[in-house]
């Protein structure tokens, strides 16, 4: 068939993508490999997120105008998500309750003050609002919690129920979803592109090409990230260890490691507890240990006791685990391949929901070669910041770093100091120009 745009990819970027090319009257058609939502977008901890968290890293690459330009996008994309969802009668349980990362420990404590500088020397203090150890257990009395930052303008959704309507409005409006379609084959030029599944073929002008961690497989941008997984368990509810812990305002809530903890309530009282430590993957391979690994999960079920005690009793009724696209200096990747209309999105870093939407705007504007303020960002065509090294160099490094860090931060959080070895593992990235949190 023909098109004006074919999109590889059926996550929220790509039919974020294809929602923003059919509001610009393009033919748009979407290529799944399995179920649109099905990956990690369907499966996440339900973060919607700007991108204030990392105000000061942004601030250092590009500097006080354009990040300010990326950071207010990235703050517009989160309300235009919940705004679509209104409108489109979509109901994902949308709740714009605001983000809080916690210091658990001596050693965190500085992090989230990074940002909240960052804000204010942007002119805007109030988007990353520095809390102290009375004020976090205000919000949330976890006792391993210390100070911490708040930010508030994230929000928390169903990723699942997001992803599904979605699915459905377009549907509705007339794209063409072609699902369990992989593409074998994509060949671009000045004059357009093809992409092939068994099939068939699609015809068009140009491509956008959204796969998450399946990049790692794209020759062009394997060296522009890594893969490694994130694992989530979810509790029966219980509303009466909320009370205690005083957790009503429906906050979502990280550490402040560089092997994040995340965790959110549900509507149903439910608390959804998630680590980003998972395994690495090798290449592009997403196996069965990153799609769920019950060690891993193991080891969030302990890590979920130890912030909330009163959870040693009660039951997990759901785990689950999923891939993450991680970029060298955990800023999102888009820009075009060379030689060919073929444009792309990924490197999300496990904090895509919210981003996600601000990419398929600037898709779907570089896919109709239209330059407007969104393609404009500083983020488009800014290159990795570093190189992720081959394989099998990038499976064995990542391992030891990975390893490193868990040693690190479980001695730091039990107030001592790790060894010699360990902390220089944990520094080798920087020394690559790799970005891996503190």
């Amino acid at each position: 068939m023909d098109a004006d745009v074919v999109v590889i990819g059926g996550g929220y970027t790509g039919m974020w993508a294809a929602w923003h090319l059919l509001d610009s009257g393009a033919r748009v058609a979407l290529l799944e490999a399995r179920v649109c939502g099905h990956g990690p977008s369907g499966r996440n901890g339900g973060f919607c997120e700007s991108m204030w968290r990392r105000a000061a890293d942004i601030r250092d690459r590009f500097g006080d105008a354009p990040a300010r330009a990326l950071l207010d996008a990235s703050s517009a994309a989160v309300s235009a998500v919940g705004d679509w969802c209104r409108s489109h009668d979509v109901d994902v349980w949308f709740d714009q309750s605001g983000y809080i990362c916690v210091s658990t420990a001596p050693a965190f404590d500085a992090v989230g003050g990074r940002a909240a500088r960052a804000a204010a020397a942007l002119g805007s203090p109030e988007r990353v609002v520095e809390l102290s150890p009375a004020g976090v257990r205000a919000r949330c009395s976890s006792p391993v919690f210390r100070g911490g930052v708040l930010i508030p303008d994230f929000a928390t959704v169903q990723p699942a129920r997001l992803a599904l309507g979605l699915r459905r409005r377009l549907v509705s409006r007339g794209a063409h979803l072609f699902e369990h379609s992989s593409v074998r084959a994509l060949r671009g030029g000045p004059g357009g592109v093809v992409a092939e599944t068994a099939a068939g073929r699609v015809r068009a002008r140009s491509a956008v090409l959204a796969v998450g961690p399946a990049a790692r497989g794209v020759r062009a941008l394997r060296s522009r990230l890594s893969v490694t997984s994130s694992h989530i368990v979810l509790t029966e509810p219980v509303p009466d260890v909320l009370a205690e812990l005083g957790w009503a305002g429906g906050e979502c809530i990280t550490d402040s490691r560089t092997l994040v903890h995340y965790f959110r309530t549900t509507r149903d009282g439910r608390i959804l507890f998630g680590w980003g430590g998972g395994r690495l993957a090798y290449g592009a391979r997403l196996d069965r240990r990153v799609e769920a690994d019950g060690a891993v999960a193991a080891r969030v079920r302990a890590d979920l006791v130890r912030v909330f005690p009163a959870l040693r009793t009660r039951r997990v009724t759901h785990a689950w685990g999923g891939p993450i696209d991680v970029s060298p200096s955990r800023i999102p990747q888009l820009g075009t391949l060379p030689g060919a209309p073929v444009h792309f999105a990924f490197g999300y870093t496990g904090n895509g929901v919210g981003p996600s939407h601000l990419a398929g705007r600037v898709l779907a504007g570089l896919a109709l070669d239209r330059r407007d303020e969104a393609t404009r960002l500083p983020i488009v065509d800014s290159g990795p910041g570093a190189v992720v090294p081959p394989e099998p160099l990038a499976w064995l490094g990542g391992s030891a770093v990975r390893s490193a860090l868990i040693r690190r931060e479980r001695a730091e959080e039990r107030g001592r100091r790790a060894d010699p070895v360990t902390k220089a593992v944990c520094r080798a990235p920087r020394a690559l120009g790799m970005h891996v949190g503190r």
